[in-house]
């Protein structure tokens, strides 16, 4: 899938296997504030890269995610999420 960036940047994303995505979700860890309300997300830096090299098409060397801004990076990691957890919620049609 093609993932044009709000930078005009494009990228594509790979259709992830179930082990790679069980592992991209697990890496990830939410931190919270005194209420409970999400606050980030812990070790935003290493998670993000993590969640590049899996999930990026292509080119996910060193000097490729060096040369993406920060907000690329964020961008591309909200969006894989967001493909990720797409349907999460709604269990299949199973009985």
């Amino acid at each position: 899938m093609k993932l044009k960036l709000d930078s005009g940047r494009e990228v594509k994303l790979k259709d992830v296997s179930l082990d790679d995505r069980d592992e991209m979700l697990d890496k990830v860890e939410y931190q919270f504030d005194a209420k409970g309300n999400a606050k980030g997300v812990k070790m935003m830096h290493s998670t993000i890269t993590f969640w590049l090299r899996r999930g990026l098409e292509g080119d996910s060397s060193d000097d490729f995610i060096r040369g993406l801004t920060f907000e690329d990076r964020t961008e591309i990691f909200l969006k894989m999420q967001e493909g990720l957890l797409l349907g999460e919620e709604k269990p299949s049609n199973s009985k």
